[in-house]
């Protein structure tokens, strides 16, 4: 099979190939699933586990990409809940070959059924950034209707979720990011924005959940704003300034079938947009996620046509 690889970690993405590799096998609990369509994040090159295994050895050259839309062709040993032929979407395993190829062996329970009126592509847009954002805010943050949220990064594809999400939730959403990303962040319903260029962060004044996906000096101001009771939520790292009388939560997404599928139902019935930026074909792939360009929204590659 096609699939894409990496190998040296100085590298980064500019160390990715497109290589022949054999097809995984499915191993106990585990389905195949041919992909149809893959998310990537850049960050994903500077995560332990795109390098080593849970006992920290070797594990190159590796395959990176965990969101994967496509469809099961075959089911391992004691695999329930899922049957050949069936579309799927999910998140895969951090520490096992990923999701940039046109094959991939994923732990069933890792998945949840992609409707057929869900085009792949939208399906594998969703996995980090809206589980990311529902545990986040849910979870984590334990956020109630009538609160208020900082979402930094409103424009971005974690961002943009945070912000649905919590305003279907009855928040009140004020949202950050660059100048230029003010109508986007608007667009995708912040109440509220702040350029961090320009605007006092400060001015915003007290909020009940702070959402970080930026960390440093802009996470250590927030983490003032946070009202009694309150949390800062990050996916950047431990928090490095506590809020005064609230909560400070960092935590690595994981993936839920029921939340996947609470998630893809908002997508279906207009809840839920999604925000993605390029679409590339598989054989393209490295050439796009080596781009210079800022990135506007998810990129997804489309591994098969």
């Amino acid at each position: 099979m096609k699939a894409i690889v990496v190998t040296d970690q100085a590298a980064g993405t500019a160390g990715m190939k497109l290589v022949e590799r054999p097809e995984p096998q499915a191993a106990i609990n585990d389905v195949v699933v041919q992909v149809h369509a893959s998310g990537f994040v850049p960050t994903e090159l500077t995560w332990p586990p795109t390098w080593t295994d849970r006992l920290d050895r070797g594990r190159t050259p590796s395959i990176p990409g965990h969101e994967l839309a496509g469809v099961v062709i075959a089911l391992g040993y004691g695999t329930t809940g899922l049957s050949v032929g069936q579309r799927v979407f999910g998140l895969a395993d951090w520490y096992r070959d990923g999701t940039l190829a046109e094959y991939v062996a994923i732990e069933g329970r890792n998945l949840a059924p992609l409707p057929g009126d869900v085009d792949f592509t939208v399906g594998a847009s969703l996995p980090i950034s809206a589980l990311t954002a529902w545990q986040g805010l849910f979870q984590h943050g334990r956020l109630q209707a009538g609160q208020s949220v900082l979402a930094h990064g409103a424009a971005g594809a974690v961002g943009t979720m945070v912000t649905q999400l919590a305003r279907e939730a009855g928040a009140y959403v004020i949202g950050t990011g660059r100048a230029a990303d003010r109508q986007k962040a608007l667009d995708f319903g912040a109440q509220e924005f702040v350029d961090l260029d320009n605007d006092a962060l400060e001015d915003v004044g007290g909020v009940d959940l702070v959402f970080d996906v930026i960390g440093g000096d802009i996470q250590k101001r927030s983490a003032g704003l946070v009202r009694t009771g309150g949390a800062l939520v990050s996916i950047v790292g431990p928090p490095e300034a506590q809020p005064a009388d609230g909560l400070a939560v960092d935590f690595v997404v994981e993936s839920d079938r029921a939340q996947l599928s609470e998630i893809v139902q908002r997508v279906r019935d207009g809840r839920l947009r999604t925000n993605i930026g390029n679409v590339s074909a598989l054989d393209d792939a490295v050439a796009t996620l080596n781009a210079t360009e800022r990135r506007a929204g998810k990129t997804v590659i489309r591994v098969r046509p």
